[in-house]
């Protein structure tokens, strides 16, 4: 049995698909990708004196234990997630998973 890990990135957006496939090549067998908006005082910016809000994009990548450490590391490097402002990443184990019956290597039984 293979313990499930989730690695979760929020990037800048339009830069998820150049993430995932940099995360496609270390052994991210695929990926979704959600939209969001930030929140935090930081996010917030002025143009013209108009208010625009900073739009994000949420990565979720699930994965066996094995392969977490490695594709985590592309994300941070693909995504330049070291630099200030450029986005978050974290993971953590996924219990009760259903809906990958397609995948062998997902198997939790």
């Amino acid at each position: 049995m293979s313990e499930i890990m989730a690695v979760v990135a929020i990037v800048e957006r339009g830069k998820a698909d150049y993430v995932v496939n940099r995360a496609k090549k270390v052994g991210a067998q695929g990926a979704t990708i959600l939209y969001g908006r930030g929140t935090g005082e930081s996010e917030a910016k002025k143009f013209l004196n108009v208010h625009i809000e900073s739009s994000k994009e949420i990565i979720i990548i699930l994965t066996e234990k094995e392969k977490c450490k490695q594709i985590f590391d592309e994300v941070v490097e693909a995504g330049r997630l070291k630099e200030p402002g450029t986005g978050i990443i974290f993971t953590f184990p996924v219990s009760n998973l259903v809906g990958l019956h397609h995948r062998e290597n997902f198997s939790l039984n």
